[in-house]
């Protein structure tokens, strides 16, 4: 068996003088785990954004595969914790990575697996911020990524999750899970943080691809606990 293509890409974030270079290695093979797709080059833009609020920030990224806007976080001086799913073992690897590239060995990398309750998801420290970058890709993962947002929100109330996806379909919306699990989401235009480009971060990503972001939290403080409705998906 060939070995896979193996790359280091470059990204560069600018505003006036500020600028932050950022390198994740890709694996170019089929694994939509293991390169950059153009939803998380916008995510890293907002972050890079809202760089001046992120020291000391909590952020957990989900599904992050290389990572490219934990890492961003991470070096804006957020305290990041990256994960992606238990059953993929290469993607984990990929984060691991990302972060050895990038001079951020201590970053946790743990293992999460959506819509499943576990050790890590029971143990993990407060957080701010979660990043998810093109995680509405499946139809059928959508509740589990919701109930597992729902499960983080309700530990943290004023908790955000920041989150882009590239649109596929116009039959596909989130809506009315997002009111079934009491959650709200607002709409962030892309031309507000500088997004609304074929080219970011000295990339050619997104290219001509349709991206949005979107920041869902809490709807109000009362709803259907998410306790029992993963414990029950996990018997």
């Amino acid at each position: 068996m060939a070995e896979p293509r193996r790359r280091a890409r470059r990204y560069r974030f600018e505003e006036g003088p500020a600028a932050l270079a950022v390198r994740v290695p890709e694996v170019l093979d089929s694994q939509y785990g293991l390169y950059a797709w153009p939803s998380a080059v916008v995510l890293a833009q907002y972050v890079w954004a809202q760089r001046r609020s992120l020291p000391g920030r909590r952020v957990l990224e989900i599904g992050a595969g290389v990572s490219l806007p934990g890492v961003v976080a991470a070096r804006c001086g957020a305290q990041v914790t990256l994960s992606d799913s238990e059953e993929l073992p290469c993607c984990l690897q990929s984060c691991r990575r990302s972060c050895l590239s990038n001079r951020l060995p201590h970053v946790p990398v743990i293992g999460l697996t959506w819509g499943r309750v576990s050790p890590e998801l029971l143990a993990l420290a407060p957080v701010d911020i979660i990043l998810g970058s093109d995680v509405f890709f499946d139809p059928k993962d959508f509740e589990d990524i919701l109930t597992t947002i729902y499960f983080l929100l309700e530990k943290n109330p004023h908790a955000q999750f920041w989150t882009t996806y590239q649109v596929r379909s116009a039959d596909w919306s989130i809506e009315a899970l997002l009111c079934k699990w009491n959650l709200r989401s607002i709409h962030v235009p892309l031309h507000s943080f500088g997004a609304d480009k074929e080219r970011l971060a000295s990339s050619s990503l997104p290219g001509r691809h349709t991206i949005e972001m979107m920041i869902i939290s809490l709807a109000q403080s009362e709803g259907t606990s998410v306790y029992s409705t993963l414990g029950s998906s996990t018997r």
